[in-house]
């Protein structure tokens, strides 16, 4: 029995011993936050611990009046005066901690945690002396009553910080446990002993709801991190620590209804890294990321506190500066173009990168956050299609031409199934006798809103848009099919877009066209421009061999206008050479132009080739043409484009001299 009644004491020690070696392990790397919580937590309730005071002062008030004069009136004295210091002093932080002024340092917990051990051991002295000054049982009852009571209470209400509810456990019963056990009597003994197991008991309560609310508040702390955590996941790209896409429209909508009466100016700048895709594809995605960082590091370094800076995806940033101008917003664009100029050293490489800058205004370029963005990214546009390295203001002819682009996307798409588009055709003739060799199948198309639109202009939309495959196959269908009806020795000529050689589409879709009409392979000649070698790929090589090998003919078109290399005369044999029309225009008073004219026709005579000379519009241009020994012609002198009935009916007339020059027209660019 003896060694069963030891046990609850025993584990009572295990728990205090624990805790205690809990607290000197946490010590003070005890989170701050959860530290300044439980601080607060004691402070929290001034109204507690006000009736606490006002009770302990009222029962030693009590006690000192039935008691004769002696150390008892001292105690209570003391007793008084800590009390009423600890309600001011909790009142007062209460009030800060209201108003949200309140830090909860340590010197605040030191004063409520001496002012707690101080009053606690006041109880436990007032029972101790109670217990063997005065032989009033009454006095004794009130007394224990009173400690026994507040150590209960207090347990609870300072676990908080738990080494003050214990330490005020401990310093309010143990004295008054001592008082009884001195007392002598059997019952007051016991009384001393159950005191002593109590003060154990309420230890361990007092850890557990120490335990429960420390977890509790790291609970709360943690998921307030978390919530943080994932707010700037939202907000920051991770990549450049930047604001994203999500949290500059937020400030840009924040900053418009802000100025949304004030009418301030506000700026916003769009840049991008030029050829930035062909650092990452060449140099990796690392080295990639790494010049992203140092670009965002840059730019903060440039524009400082003038604005903020966003991410906005890939190589794309924005800047937002209020209460800038246009003139301002110039000079910032241009300081950061200079900025770049220095290059960027990453690991083992030096890279000297460009940015292309556009920029709009508000209240001039848009009133509202959607129409502002848009038309600094069309400046931006327009920055990189003058060149790149360079920055560029809105104005509204950009939105104008936008608005057009906009319009030929959405017509391109329903003219190709609509049957808006047609083909022409001009005749190609041979200056040995003026008969047509060739017809060159022109594409056209008249929108039903905007009116005929040039190929030069919807040709480009066409292949950003991806549809120039599809169209290329129509024209060869179409061309195809109207060249099959013509003589056995008149060939059909197509230009081809530089795309569409890049497409593994184009040798399908020829072989389709000439097997669908039944048109020879030889009767096929494929127009191509100098550009395509600009592109040194290994897919346009191998398209252009094939297309040799199926049997078409090919033209290199625009001759002399673009590549400045010769060495490709070399690598691919074409069959004829295409002198552009801006040559022919001059040759009739420019020496130049005729020296040009008269050593391609010797180059292409000389390369067994057939040369094609353009825009003859004139007997002298054309005089000019048989002097450089061309083989063959085409211009306005003998035809304009026509459509497939009329140019089936000139080949059926025989040889054109272009003695009979049609109505005058001014002169266009063929395309």
């Amino acid at each position: 029995m003896r060694s069963g009644g030891r046990e609850p004491e025993t584990r009572h020690l295990r728990v205090l011993k624990t805790f205690l070696e809990r607290r000197a392990a946490r010590g003070p790397g005890q989170d701050a936050d959860v530290r300044r919580s439980l601080v607060e937590s004691l402070y929290a309730s001034p109204t507690s611990l006000t009736i606490g005071a006002v009770t302990g002062v009222a029962v030693g008030i009590v006690i000192s009046s039935m008691s004769a004069p002696g150390p008892i009136q001292f105690v209570v004295a003391v007793l008084c005066l800590v009390a009423t210091l600890r309600v001011v002093s909790a009142i007062f932080f209460h009030r800060q901690l209201v108003r949200g002024t309140a830090v909860a340092s340590r010197n605040w917990e030191l004063a409520y945690e001496l002012g707690a051990w101080g009053y606690a051991g006041l109880l436990g002295l007032m029972g101790f002396v109670t217990l063997i000054g005065s032989p009033d049982p009454v006095t004794h009852m009130l007394s224990v009553s009173m400690a026994t009571g507040y150590a209960g209470g207090i347990s609870g209400r300072n676990a908080g910080r738990v080494q003050i509810a214990i330490g005020q456990v401990c310093l309010t019963l143990l004295p008054t446990a001592t008082g009884l056990w001195l007392e002598g009597s059997t019952g007051y003994r016991v009384l001393s002993v159950a005191m002593v197991m109590m003060v154990l008991g309420l230890a361990e309560i007092s850890s557990t709801i120490h335990r429960i609310v420390v977890q509790a508040l790291v609970g709360k702390r943690d998921k307030s991190l978390l919530a943080d955590k994932f707010e700037r996941l939202a907000r920051f790209d991770s990549l450049t620590g930047l604001e994203n896409r999500m949290a500059m429209q937020m400030r840009l909508r924040e900053i418009f209804d802000t100025n949304q009466k004030r009418n301030d100016a506000v700026t916003i700048l769009w840049m991008d890294i030029d050829r930035f895709k062909e650092i990452n594809d060449s140099l990796g995605h690392m080295v990639g990321d790494q010049l992203l960082r140092c670009v965002a590091e840059r730019l903060n370094d440039v524009i400082q506190d003038r604005g903020r800076i966003a991410r906005f995806g890939g190589d794309e940033f924005v800047i937002i500066c209020s209460d800038m101008d246009r003139v301002t917003a110039a000079a910032l664009a241009q300081e950061i173009i200079a900025y770049f100029a220095h290059g960027f050293d990453l690991s083992d490489n030096h890279l000297s990168v460009t940015a292309s800058i556009g920029y709009a205004v508000a209240p001039q370029d848009g009133r509202d956050m959607d129409e502002l963005m848009q038309h600094a990214d069309l400046a931006l546009y327009e920055a990189k299609r003058e060149g790149r390295n360079r920055a560029a203001s809105f104005n509204w002819s950009l939105k104008e031409r936008f608005n057009r682009v906009h319009e030929i996307e959405t017509g391109l798409r329903r003219a190709l199934d609509g049957g808006e588009l047609k083909l022409l055709f001009q005749p190609i003739v041979n200056l040995d006798g003026g008969h047509i060799d060739a017809c060159e199948a022109l594409l056209r198309w008249d929108h039903p809103v905007l009116g005929p639109i040039p190929p030069s202009e919807f040709i480009p939309i066409a292949e950003g848009m991806g549809m120039i495959e599809a169209m290329t196959g129509w024209v060869l269908r179409e061309a195809c099919a109207a060249a099959v009806s013509w003589p056995g020795d008149v060939r059909i000529a197509i230009n081809i877009s530089p795309a569409s050689l890049k497409s593994s589409e184009l040798p399908a879709n020829v072989i389709a066209a000439l097997l669908e009409s039944g048109l020879p392979a030889r009767r096929l000649e494929l127009e191509v421009t100098e550009s395509i070698f600009l592109d040194n790929s290994g897919q346009t090589n191998a398209i252009l061999r094939e297309l040799q090998r199926i049997g078409l003919r090919l033209a290199l078109d625009d001759f002399g206008t673009g590549y400045s290399s010769l060495s490709y005369l070399r690598s691919y044999r074409f069959d004829t050479l295409k002198i552009d029309q801006s040559f022919m225009a001059g040759v009739s008073a420019n020496v130049e132009d005729r020296a040009i004219v008269r050593a391609i026709g010797n180059l292409a005579r000389d390369l067994n080739m057939d040369t094609v000379a353009e825009g003859i519009e004139t007997t002298d241009q054309l005089a000019h043409a048989r002097e450089a020994g061309f083989t063959n012609v085409q211009g306005y002198l003998f035809s304009r484009p026509v459509p497939r009935e009329r140019i089936a009916e000139l080949i059926a007339a025989g040889p054109l001299d272009g003695s009979e020059r049609p109505d005058p027209m001014p002169r266009r660019r063929r395309a």
